[in-house]
């Protein structure tokens, strides 16, 4: 088995604890998740993700969507392909 190293960092309690039962849901631990984002960090030599600001009509409809504006409920999935055409 490999060496291992320890990490410690802080994150805000509430942050912690939402995405640790997203990671349970998927079947995996935080330190599984850490050890998948460094090896994909050392795959690509960067971020494996874009890390950009979004602009005012993204942080619009961020905000939008969040308040339940403009938002539209579909009772399955074959009523929303309808609703969008598909």
């Amino acid at each position: 088995m490999a060496r291992t190293a320890q990490i410690n960092s802080r994150t805000e309690a509430e942050l912690k604890e939402e995405v640790e039962g997203i990671l349970k849901t998927l079947g995996l631990s935080t330190s599984e998740a850490i050890n998948i984002f460094f090896r994909q960090v050392k795959l690509r030599r960067g971020l494996p993700f874009p890390v950009e600001i979004p602009n005012e009509e993204t942080l619009k409809v961020f905000q939008d969507s969040e308040e339940g504006k403009g938002l539209v409920e579909c009772k399955d999935a074959d009523d929303m392909f309808k609703r969008l055409g598909v």
